[in-house]
């Protein structure tokens, strides 16, 4: 399997080899933002990519939100697109290496998808250690059969219920119903809390 290291992600953003970008935010996760009433909430989108999540946020009044990124490439997409956009809010360097804590949200899209599958135990710890306890990990889970050839990685419900289970709840954890059409049918939302 490929060693997905700061080398593999610039070389990825660098060739265009981006295949997961839909070129705009996620309308399953567009559509739980348009829902949320405290505009002042701690958020983490982690694997960044080109921030279309952020930039909907930031559009929509939330300026309270970090990214993160292993790649250099992503994080300066996004300081020409956003240019007020807080420059300490910007974060490159390895999601489990990040230190900030407390959040109310963590936005997941195509992230945990990214890393190597060995290490989903290691994700699903740092995202209860980041998440403050009364906080929310919100996303989106492929459901395709987990295989060597990625990223991106699948991976089954069941898979996911047993990884998660031990250290969030499940609030909702189902079939999105307004993925894009590549995507239907393949993509669960969830909303998991820490136990």
């Amino acid at each position: 399997m490929t060693k997905l290291s700061k080398e593999f992600w610039e070389n990825r953003y660098e060739s265009g080899k981006t295949g997961w970008d839909i070129g705009y935010a996620s309308p399953p996760l567009t559509t739980y933002i348009d829902q949320l009433p405290n505009k002042d909430i701690k958020i983490l989108i982690p694997g960044a990519g080109n921030a279309y999540e952020l930039i909907y946020l930031f559009e929509n009044g939330f300026t309270n939100v970090y990214v993160v990124d292993i790649a250099k490439a992503p994080l300066d997409r996004i300081r020409v697109q956003l240019p007020n956009y807080p420059e300490e809010q910007l974060i490159e360097g390895d999601f489990f290496n990040l230190d900030l804590t407390d959040f109310d949200l963590i936005l997941e899209q195509t992230f945990f998808c990214a890393l190597n599958p060995s290490l989903r135990p290691k994700y699903v710890n740092k995202m209860k250690q980041l998440l403050k306890p009364t906080g929310k990990l919100v996303g989106l889970l492929f459901t395709f059969p987990l295989t060597e050839d990625g990223p991106p990685f699948g991976g089954s419900l069941m898979e996911y219920k047993t990884l998660f289970k031990d250290h969030f709840k499940f609030k909702v954890l189902e079939v999105a119903y307004n993925s894009i059409k590549p995507r239907e049918d393949k993509e669960l939302f969830f909303i998991f809390e820490p136990k």
